[in-house]
């Protein structure tokens, strides 16, 4: 059954006493577009992470954000005291010149850059399994949304072609109408050229087949339903097939636009216009298959 590129997936845990959450998005894409977002303290992990979302989701523009909320004794903070002293010499020379009061001195420091530093410890082997846990958690989450909205997308499709096949039968039966209607028009043009009472009955004949094989669309049909059966079987293979489904839709595009082409029926091409309705929506609903 096919799956959809579109999804959403959330886990938490716990790494080196932090606790951690990882946000997964994925939206349609041609190709695996992965974007990740991590605190400096993940960043060494940041190749492993992203092969892993590769490896399990494949295709589509993948987001993953991770957060890190730092427990009480992890989140301490120590003032780093060169830093503290140079911008301290200088702030107190500046307001002494402004005859300005250096009450506040020490509270205006502390909010400069480098001043505060907050203390992180480094991560081993096992905080790297943790975090790929809590993320295959997130990524499992992320594929049961997709195939939700797979299921989703296989009824709409399954639609659209049911529709399609259900035009051809219509086709099928106007077809039987247009040797007649051929024949009344080339009658027609022979009696407003005053050539009728000329007409070669042979030859007559023999261009009402001609204009028959002309318009002929036996082949266009039977490779449109062959295109049509092979979309179904597509849609409940295992999942993976969008791109083979963007294929299939094309070369249908192809058979319905001939049949168009050699119509010739007033009738028949607007049945052909309804196909072609049909085939946009298949078209940008596949856009969004895995």
């Amino acid at each position: 059954m096919i799956h959809s590129m579109t999804g959403y997936g959330n886990a938490k845990g716990e790494v080196a006493g932090r606790k951690v959450s990882i946000q997964l998005k994925s939206l349609n894409s041609k190709q695996a577009d992965i974007s990740i977002k991590l605190p400096s303290l993940f960043k060494e992990y940041e190749l492993d992470l992203r092969k892993r979302i590769s490896d399990a989701l494949g295709r589509g523009k993948i987001e993953m954000y991770l957060n890190i909320e730092a427990s009480e004794e992890k989140a301490s903070q120590q003032i780093n005291k060169a830093v503290f002293k140079n911008y301290y010499t200088q702030l107190k020379e500046v307001l002494t010149e402004l005859n300005e009061e250096e009450a506040k001195i020490a509270n205006m420091v502390v909010q400069f850059p480098e001043v505060l530093q907050t203390t992180e410890d480094k991560l081993d082997e096992n905080d790297r399994l943790a975090i790929e846990y809590v993320l295959d958690e997130a990524i499992f989450e992320l594929k049961t949304f997709r195939k939700k909205e797979g299921n989703s997308l296989f009824e709409d499709l399954k639609q659209h072609i049911t529709t399609i096949q259900s035009l051809m039968t219509k086709i099928t039966f106007m077809e039987k109408e247009r040797l007649p209607i051929v024949r009344e028009r080339l009658l027609k043009n022979l009696e407003e050229s005053g050539q009728k009472e000329k007409i070669d009955k042979d030859r007559f004949e023999q261009e009402v087949i001609y204009y028959t094989e002309k318009y002929d669309i036996s082949e266009e049909k039977v490779r449109l339903k062959t295109h049509c059966d092979y979309f179904l079987e597509i849609l409940n293979a295992d999942p993976g097939q969008g791109k083979k489904l963007g294929f299939v839709s094309q070369e249908m595009g192809r058979e319905i636009n001939t049949l168009g082409s050699k119509a010739n029926h007033s009738g028949m091409q607007k049945v052909v216009v309804q196909m072609k309705d049909e085939l946009e929506k298949i078209k940008e609903q596949v856009l969004n298959v895995y």
